[in-house]
């Protein structure tokens, strides 16, 4: 699963490749818990096992999107 997060006045956007069978649910717990002033970092690990914090004041906007696996391209897309 990919995990797309916005942060505010930054042009780019951070991107979190997360292991094809993450639990979507307890991915959108975290993020809920982070914006809602629970937590206040968001910590994701990705599928090579490195750690990654965003400033949950920081986010902008969250996109969970489905891994590459699932994605098609090509002429018969």
């Amino acid at each position: 699963m990919d995990v797309r997060i916005g942060i505010v006045q930054t042009a780019k956007e951070l991107t979190v490749e997360l292991e094809d069978d993450a639990d979507r649910d307890a991915v959108r717990a975290k993020l809920t818990a982070a914006v809602s002033g629970e937590d206040s970092v968001l910590w994701l690990t990705d599928r090579h096992g490195r750690e990654v914090g965003v400033p949950a004041e920081r986010i902008a906007y969250v996109e969970l999107a489905a891994g590459e696996g699932s994605r098609r391209f090509g002429f018969g897309a």
